[in-house]
């Protein structure tokens, strides 16, 4: 455990130093290799701001520090091969410390085969529901695929 910890922090700066880079060459390789994967967590964006908006709900703004979170607990879900919160209050500490986030909420899931899918499971469900309509001001997803092709989600809301 304490060496998924590490190699977690690890991968968090990595990817830090990824979506801080200002270099074209840097950004071309990791579009090329998300870009599948992008275009449904663009989607689920859309679609979970188009909900909220449909309640009367401001809409959530993306913060690229969420992205870097979102996708280390997905990652390590797929690893694990199972859906989980956990470590959940290492990342919400995480993102207290570097947005000055002041709440966090997290929605997970796995198998959904499309972005609607995902999001209207997660409407169907009271918990989930609660956070996608809660007062939060940025959110990101991460949606991937393990090697049998099952997609997993990682969605984490804050408020500034």
């Amino acid at each position: 455990m304490r060496k998924i910890l590490k190699y977690s922090a690890i991968l968090a700066v990595l990817l830090l130093g990824i979506s801080c880079s200002e270099t074209s060459e840097s950004t071309s390789m990791i579009d090329e290799t998300i870009s599948s994967e992008s275009a449904v967590e663009n989607e689920i964006i859309e679609l979970l701001n188009k909900y909220r908006s449909s309640k009367s709900l401001s809409e959530l703004n993306k913060l690229d520090v969420i992205k870097t979170q979102t996708d280390i607990h997905t990652d390590y879900m797929i690893e694990k091969m199972e859906i989980s919160h956990d470590d959940f209050t290492n990342r919400a500490d995480y993102l207290k410390k570097n947005t000055s986030a002041k709440l966090v909420a997290e929605n997970v899931a796995v198998g959904y085969s499309t972005p609607k899918a995902v999001v209207d499971g997660w409407i169907k469900s009271d918990g989930h529901r609660k956070n996608i309509e809660g007062n939060f001001t940025h959110f990101h997803v991460t949606a991937k695929q393990n090697s049998n092709n099952v997609w997993y989600y990682t969605n984490i809301f804050i408020s500034k």
